[in-house]
């Protein structure tokens, strides 16, 4: 295999050969990859030649070992924003060419700070599908599948790379933009689809939509749903809501405009994978567990390296998003016996920048997410930060089908809130469809401090 050929080649035959890389072959084609990259970029790309100390004229910077990748200063998404607001056609300096020789313009979604443009060559476009085709190939996608993109085509990258993957991989792509959610669900009627890409809370939603417009979804054909965006694809309990509506598997799938797609699932196990061949993962410990860095049992920050993507490169970019994690030798465990890529336990479990301390009770969002899903009356909840003198205060309004012969699901709600954290989190009945819908990202955390 030529040096560059599997960050570049959507051919699916190529991906499962680099699941069953030992661990040190693993390395050697990550170093490679990585020094490869450093020679195109540098010092062209003005961003990481300031941020290295590397200028026109001085001897290529290499990394002869992995370990050396540390020394390097971190990236963070500020930075990138930053770089952005100064610049004067509003593009942060580390993308590496003249913009001429871009083909496609992105924008991040703006949930976790400004948004951000981010442009890709075709060499990066290519980079992109070649990289979902992990995804794809989890999902067992081939050419036969009919796959449904349900949302609505804006500038956010991960519908039109999802999209160009499945035609790439021989697949019939229906996009499902510019419809209501009713009308979405008529066209699946028609079109019979087996796989649909949307968000975990979008699947949710088309499955209420459903129940209430007395649509059939086990009558449609989809056998499987390939979820991002949201944590829930790797929870139990939404996977588990999710595969019953819809008489399906669930797929999670993780990724970033500003990093690539960087992970994939399983259809029998939720968490998440690295595509360690287009990504060198580092995990940094959590402030509160720094002195623990070799328990892999404890929170991490994931910080990742792009592979192949020239012309808007990150080295070492702090996601924020944080994971357990472990590194299994064998091909004995789960899903290790089918890749030995890095492998998250519960994909991503929250945000470092939005865990709350209740009460001295560390909460992610994902933790309330997992807990809510598990009562099939819920339709929908909001949860709302609020502060009373110093202190964080926390409360959950929900929707959700009434019984007067069991106990509220508010009440219910609240039992297991203090079961499973240990503390009293008031929850409160909202009238139906009071709360916000969204085929995107769910904003279901409404901070009022």
């Amino acid at each position: 295999m030529s040096e560059g050929q599997l960050a570049v080649d959507a051919n699916p035959t190529i991906v499962p050969a680099s699941w069953r890389w030992s661990e040190d072959e693993l390395r050697v084609w990550q170093l490679r990859q990585l020094n490869a990259q450093l020679r195109k970029v540098l010092p062209a790309n003005e961003f990481y030649a300031a941020k290295f100390g590397v200028k026109s004229g001085d001897t290529p910077l290499v990394i002869k070992h992995l370990e050396q990748l540390s020394n390097l200063p971190t990236t963070t998404k500020s930075e990138l924003v930053d770089s952005a607001s100064r610049s004067a056609d509003g593009v942060s300096r580390h993308h590496t060419f003249e913009l001429s020789a871009y083909s496609r313009i992105h924008r991040t979604s703006g949930t976790t700070g400004q948004p951000l443009m981010v442009l890709d060559t075709q060499s990066d476009w290519n980079w992109w599908s070649a990289t979902w085709q992990h995804v794809l190939h989890a999902a067992d996608v081939t050419a036969r599948d009919r796959v449904f993109m349900a949302f609505s085509f804006g500038p956010f990258i991960g519908f039109w790379s999802a999209h160009q993957a499945c035609v790439d991989r021989g697949a019939t792509v229906i996009p499902g933009g510019g419809l209501s959610s009713l009308a979405r669900l008529e066209f699946m009627k028609q079109t019979q689809p087996s796989v649909v890409c949307c968000t975990p809370s979008y699947a949710l939603h088309l499955a209420e939509v459903a129940q209430a417009e007395d649509v059939l979804l086990h009558g449609m054909g989809v056998r499987c749903l390939i979820v991002a965006g949201e944590a829930g694809g790797s929870l139990p309990a939404v996977r588990s809501k999710i595969s019953q509506a819809w008489n399906a598997q669930v797929v999670d799938h993780s990724g970033a405009t500003e990093i690539g797609p960087w992970g994939f699932g399983w259809p029998d196990c939720p968490g998440l994978h690295v595509i360690e061949s287009s990504f060198i993962a580092e995990l940094l410990p959590l402030p509160s567990q720094a002195e623990s860095r070799n328990n892999d049992s404890l929170l991490s920050e994931l910080v990742l390296t792009s592979l192949g993507r020239y012309g808007a490169p990150v080295f070492r970019y702090r996601t924020g998003d944080v994971v357990r994690w472990q590194r299994t030798p064998s091909l004995t465990d789960g899903p290790h016996d089918r890749c030995r890529f890095l492998w998250l336990p519960g994909g991503v479990v929250g945000r470092a920048d939005n865990m709350l301390t209740i009460r001295g009770v560390n909460i992610f969002p994902s933790s309330i997410d997992s807990i809510v899903r598990e009562l099939a009356s819920v339709s929908e909840y909001q949860a709302v930060v609020s502060r009373d003198g110093e202190l964080d205060q926390l409360h959950i309004e929900i929707e959700a089908k009434q019984n007067a012969t069991h106990p509220s699901a508010s009440e219910q709600l609240e039992k297991l809130l203090t079961t499973r954290l240990g503390l009293r989190i008031p929850v409160i009945l909202v009238a139906e469809n009071s709360l916000a819908r969204s085929e995107l990202k769910s904003q279901r955390w409404q901070d009022r401090r």
